[in-house]
């Protein structure tokens, strides 16, 4: 295979490993997921993710932690932008209704990876990271509870318009986020 970027010396590769274990663990779920199936989904050896992952936990662990910092990128991104209340508020409506999460696979991944992490504490961590990044970046214009409150209404909307015949639409959820903010906002004060 000389001059193939997928030879034994391909950069690429543990990339390609990575990526290819979420579109498994998309297509199967995490509990369906094996070596053999993420290999040759990314095209590669089967002895070239041992070389690369100690074990399956350690393989979805860096996974799935590569999709929550792509979302949360995208997440902070917008919240950083926002320079007035109403601006922050706009944003976490963005985020609710806009396509933060990048596709429908990448909120599927985030309920597989939830539901995996209930089962396999060593990934709360990346739960727990993920949830720190994105109170954190709602951290930069809400309180600490309004933050925390805000961010759960994130993931709640998101999770429901995703099952629900009648989503609700971004009006019903500008008005749900200003609610909230505004509360935060009065109970800040007293």
């Amino acid at each position: 295979m000389t001059g193939s970027n997928r030879g034994p010396n391909d950069p690429r590769r543990r990339d390609r490993i990575l990526d290819a274990a979420l579109d498994v663990v998309a297509e199967h779920g995490a509990i369906k997921v094996t070596f053999r199936k993420i290999a040759e989904a990314a095209g590669v050896p089967l002895g070239s993710l041992t070389y690369y992952f100690d074990d399956m936990q350690h393989l979805l662990t860096e996974a799935f932690t590569r999709l929550a910092e792509s979302v949360s990128l995208r997440y902070g991104a917008l919240l950083k932008a926002a320079r007035t209340p109403e601006e922050a508020e706009a944003a976490v409506v963005e985020i609710i209704c806009g396509k933060v999460w990048g596709t429908d696979r990448n909120l599927l991944l985030s309920y597989e990876l939830y539901a995996f992490a209930t089962r396999h504490p060593e990934l709360r961590a990346v739960t727990r990271s993920w949830m720190r990044a994105s109170r954190d970046s709602l951290a930069r214009h809400f309180d600490p509870l309004t933050a925390r409150a805000l961010d759960a209404l994130v993931e709640g909307f998101s999770i429901h318009n995703s099952f629900d015949t009648e989503p609700t639409d971004r009006a019903g959820v500008a008005a749900v986020v200003h609610a909230v903010a505004a509360r935060g906002a009065h109970g800040a004060d007293t």
